[in-house]
């Protein structure tokens, strides 16, 4: 196993890792919509927020060689799923023509107020 570190996505702020690199796939930790350098999250928008968390995903995914292009599976967890469409949107948006096997889960609440948070799993 390798440990991902990646300086474009937000740091660990408990005792976890961004990704690890197992054989020939990457798995992700949850990543949210917090902005490392601003040090907050980037909106309350629904959408705006899982532009910016995909974004993240793929600032550790890019750290370890992958791409988004290369995600095969990702869980989504959202705090509000009437919400739903508009994530579904913006993720839509960000995948492009990649449709990733994907869990949706309902959540009461994300670290540091976030609304949607999201992890994957792709190839290296």
């Amino acid at each position: 196993m390798e440990t991902i570190v990646a300086d474009k996505a937000p740091p660990a702020i408990g005792p976890y890792c961004a990704g690890k690199r197992v054989g020939n796939q990457i798995w992700c930790s949850g990543q949210t919509a917090w902005d490392p350098v601003a040090g907050k999250l980037v909106s309350e928008d629904i959408g705006e927020q899982t532009k910016k968390t995909i974004e993240n995903l793929k600032a550790v995914l890019e750290a370890a060689g992958s791409s988004l292009d290369k995600v095969f599976k990702c869980t989504v967890y959202m705090t509000d799923l009437n919400e739903f469409a508009a994530m579904n949107a913006a993720y839509a948006e960000m995948f492009g023509e990649n449709r990733p096997a994907r869990a949706c889960v309902g959540v009461a609440t994300l670290l540091k107020g976030a609304r949607v948070e999201i992890d994957c799993v792709a190839e290296a």
